[in-house]
């Protein structure tokens, strides 16, 4: 199983990574680690998968899993196996992994310098215009602490969105449009998802961002991409408090 693992200044107590594709039981389509259980693959394989990730990591407790609906809604991780409706996460108990599902969208990882809670975010276009990232950083009392790492999403090269996607981000920060340049397309943009979510998270007072190395669309051996492939597996992005 490979693991892209954080790169950031986080506490040494604080683990976090995005799984790849490699290393589980999934067939076909969904080869082979897909730990989403709403895209079509086997239960019981997605099933195995996720066992295996928690065996891999040791949890001390139960993941959160999400179904995500491209909101903005938070909640606070539970040890009950339920499956919340949300896009975002946070912790503050040890132990406890968080959770997001992406197969192009950006996760968004988020501590504090003292590692005291941790959050991790779902954000698509939609999510990142409504407020998810501001959403997620709620929790933490001074923005200014806090330590984000962008995860593996689909790149600037390959993120093709039309007018109204980047009216809506302009409208909100008037700088986005310079996350955006023409497409070979009429009336489309190529959008930079690392900068729009970086431009939030600065006017928010996060100054510490790392990440944003990947691309899931051109890296097609390590990750799953729904632009790339419509059908097809999803990547977990987990963080918790050792």
């Amino acid at each position: 199983m490979k693991l892209i693992t954080a790169d950031w200044c986080a506490p040494d107590h604080i683990s976090a990574f995005t799984t790849t594709r490699l290393g589980g039981c999934s067939e076909g389509i969904y080869s082979s680690l897909n730990l989403g259980d709403h895209v079509g693959d086997a239960p019981e394989r997605v099933a195995a998968n996720r066992l295996a990730l928690s065996e891999q990591c040791a949890f001390d407790k139960q993941p959160q899993w999400l179904a995500q609906v491209h909101g903005t809604q938070l909640v606070k991780a539970r040890n009950d196996g339920l499956v919340l409706e949300a896009d975002a996460c946070w912790s503050d108990e040890a132990g406890q992994p968080c959770v997001v599902m992406t197969a192009d969208c950006l996760p968004v990882f988020f501590t504090n310098k003292q590692g005291n809670r941790v959050a991790v975010a779902h954000a698509g276009w939609r999510g990142l215009v409504d407020g998810v990232l501001e959403q997620a950083l709620s929790v933490f009392p001074d923005p200014a602490e806090v330590l984000v790492w962008f995860g593996p999403a689909i790149g600037p090269s390959a993120f093709e969105v039309g007018d109204e996607v980047r009216a809506q981000f302009c409208a909100v920060i008037e700088t986005s449009a310079y996350a955006f340049v023409p497409s070979p397309n009429p009336g489309k943009w190529m959008a930079d998802i690392f900068e729009l979510a970086r431009l939030r998270l600065n006017r928010a007072g996060v100054q510490s961002i790392s990440g944003g190395k990947y691309c899931t669309f051109s890296q097609s051996e390590l990750f799953y991409s729904y632009r790339r492939e419509g059908v097809t597996g999803r990547m977990a992005s987990v963080i918790w408090i050792n």
